[in-house]
């Protein structure tokens, strides 16, 4: 299992690191855009569609996200971010409220139309992000691995008292505390070593909050930190209403595109949003 989990990250670094550091964006954008059309496959078995329903939804998820970025380009509107950010809020917590039983009580198409929402959002808001820098997007994208990586460690240690038992039980308060220090800590660690020492391409997320919101991007980051748990649980609510331990079985090791994702679904568009204050 784990030479398989190895095997699978290596694969994935081969494919993804060359388009991620071309000269032409463009070539991220593609690449990722197969990728959100198989998490759109895969949401869309997880939510009772399986079978050639599974794969026009993944199809027509491309399809949107690729008309889009042909009206818009890079250019995407500030308020889709907000509008993106809010529904993650407002809607994520409102799934967790109601839990593994109350999730496969709304209605079919509600449940495929809010995927489909958050999948595009997120899509943009990776393009986008590459496009302002590749320094940029790896700073958003480690602040949701330091926050998970952290949390393991934290919970593993001291975790006693369970986050949400009845969606993932691993999770506890005391690894999502441990999270939020890592994520400071990385933070911290970006703004005054990398961007300032090494030849990056673009200014960090961390610097941009800084630059715009003083003391207060501390706050950005308790938030964004505490919105990549949602995005992780959200994705374990729906799995386990599913009755299903992975979101596929595409990533052998790691399961599927979801599974590696989640925690990046809403923290992408947030971290637009909140850079655009």
């Amino acid at each position: 299992m784990l030479l398989q989990r190895v095997i699978t990250a290596l694969v994935l670094l081969a494919i993804l690191l060359p388009a991620l550091f071309a000269s032409n964006a463009m070539w991220f954008a593609l690449l990722t855009l197969a990728m959100i059309a198989a998490a759109g496959w895969e949401w869309s078995r997880l939510n009772g569609k399986p079978g050639a329903p599974a794969l026009a939804f993944g199809a027509a998820l491309a399809a949107a996200c690729a008309a889009t970025f042909y009206v818009v380009g890079f250019q995407v509107p500030t308020w889709c971010w907000w509008l993106a950010g809010g529904l993650w809020v407002l809607g994520g917590v409102r799934a967790l409220a109601v839990g593994v039983a109350g999730w496969p009580r709304l209605s079919p198409v509600l449940r495929l139309l809010l995927g489909a929402v958050l999948l595009w959002a997120a899509w943009l808001a990776l393009v986008v992000a590459r496009q302002r820098g590749i320094n940029f997007l790896l700073s958003a994208m480690c602040l949701v691995w330091m926050a998970d990586v952290a949390a393991y460690f934290a919970g593993k240690t001291f975790g006693r008292r369970k986050l949400a038992p009845a969606i993932s039980p691993g999770k506890s308060w005391e690894g999502a505390i441990g999270g939020l220090v890592g994520v400071i800590v990385l933070g911290v660690v970006w703004v005054h070593v990398i961007d300032l020492r090494l030849p990056v391409d673009s200014p960090s997320m961390y610097t941009v909050l800084v630059q715009r919101l003083g003391l207060v991007s501390l706050l950005a980051l308790v938030f964004l930190s505490a919105m990549s748990v949602v995005g992780d649980l959200f994705e374990s609510l729906v799995k386990r209403a599913a009755g299903a331990k992975d979101s596929s079985q595409l990533l052998p090791g790691h399961g599927g595109v979801l599974d590696r994702v989640d925690a990046l679904l809403p923290v992408l568009p947030l971290a637009l949003a909140l850079t655009s204050l």
